[in-house]
């Protein structure tokens, strides 16, 4: 089967072809972050035009790299949401009129199940079932997967994302967006203890987050001043510390509440370096099992829709050719149903 996915929900364009013999044949990613950039974050009107002015190419592109013709392709997997309504208006729209031309069914597919199965796309895919943590700007969850669609919630943040503080502590260090890869960049030359910063929730005796405390000390450190280069640098080093700290802590705490031995870590934030060493430490500590999608694969991406389009299929949920189209702009995960086994 060759599902042909789109992904638009936020600053990302994204397409690809997922062939459930061969696997990944093409995908193609555009990324808005320059655009966005000067104005410190995601302006809606101006991603979803952009989007617009992507898709069909992206998508000619990827067709073409995969040697392969419109008309061969077997279903359209699209992001129905979380996201951005515009953005996804673009997608869902492109999506269901492909399909309806060519009278191929069309599925819709959270954005969120998309990057939790992403890391099944590597040589060394994961087993079911297993503990993710679903980090990036606008989520921070840890969830039990016991299968495609069978995801139940052990905790989340109650207020800001991680990447969210991450993106809010670069602005007010007068770095750039997004937050994350900029902190990380400054954090290198930074001084590990040279400023103490809180882990929000770290002894809380729950699994859920809380990252805007964290917010707040960083203008507490930035309105005391920050001297010379060293001084910013340093205070990076203690963002990017406490958040990956909570981050890692709660992650190995919710593999203890579960009895599992495998943690799943993607989203956005789970490209960060820090993150993926300080959990291969626990990992070669503790024994369990660790998983992260390729990097290429942790940003809003169309392979993760191709790929979670075509498993939902596999396991049996159906999809029709569409007369029209919804997006969900807000949509919890836990409201997903698991697909009718086969």
């Amino acid at each position: 089967m060759l599902v042909l996915g789109i992904e638009t929900s936020c600053d990302d364009t994204g397409v690809a072809l997922y062939c459930t013999r061969r696997g990944l044949l093409a995908q193609a990613l555009h990324s808005q972050i320059a655009m966005h950039e000067r104005y410190g974050g995601v302006v809606p009107e101006l991603a979803s035009r952009d989007h617009v002015r992507r898709l069909l190419p992206l998508t000619e592109q990827v067709l073409e790299q995969a040697g392969v013709a419109l008309a061969d392709i077997d279903a359209i997997a699209f992001t129905e949401g979380p996201g951005l309504a515009g953005a996804l208006l673009v997608g869902a729209g492109v999506a269901s009129s492909i399909a309806f031309a060519l009278r191929k069914p069309a599925i819709g597919i959270h954005h969120l199940e998309g990057h939790l199965l992403s890391p099944m796309l590597s040589e060394r895919p994961p087993d079911f079932p297993f503990v993710a943590l679903l980090v990036s700007g606008g989520h921070t969850q840890l969830m039990r997967v016991d299968g495609v669609g069978r995801y139940a919630l052990l905790g989340e943040t109650l207020d800001d994302a991680a990447g969210e503080a991450f993106d809010k502590s670069a602005k007010l260090l007068g770095l750039g967006y997004p937050g994350g890869p900029a902190i990380a960049r400054l954090a290198q030359t930074g001084r590990d203890g040279a400023v103490a910063l809180p882990r929000p929730m770290l002894h809380s005796g729950d699994l859920d987050f809380s990252f805007s405390g964290l917010k707040t000390a960083v203008l507490t450190a930035v309105r005391r001043g920050l001297p010379d280069e060293q001084a910013r640098a340093d205070l990076a080093f203690a963002v990017q510390a406490a958040i990956v700290d909570v981050l890692v802590a709660k992650s190995l705490a919710a593999l203890e509440a579960s009895g599992l031995g495998t943690l799943v870590i993607a989203g956005g934030v789970s490209a960060n370096r820090r993150l993926r060493d300080l959990v291969a430490l626990a990992q070669a500590e503790r024994g369990f099992d660790a998983h992260f999608p390729a990097p290429a694969l942790c940003t809003d991406n169309g392979a993760m829709i191709a790929f979670a389009g075509a498993l939902r299929l596999a396991a049996g949920q159906a999809a029709v050719v569409p007369s029209g189209f919804t997006v969900r702009p807000r949509w919890q995960l836990s409201e997903l149903p698991a697909p009718p086994r086969a």
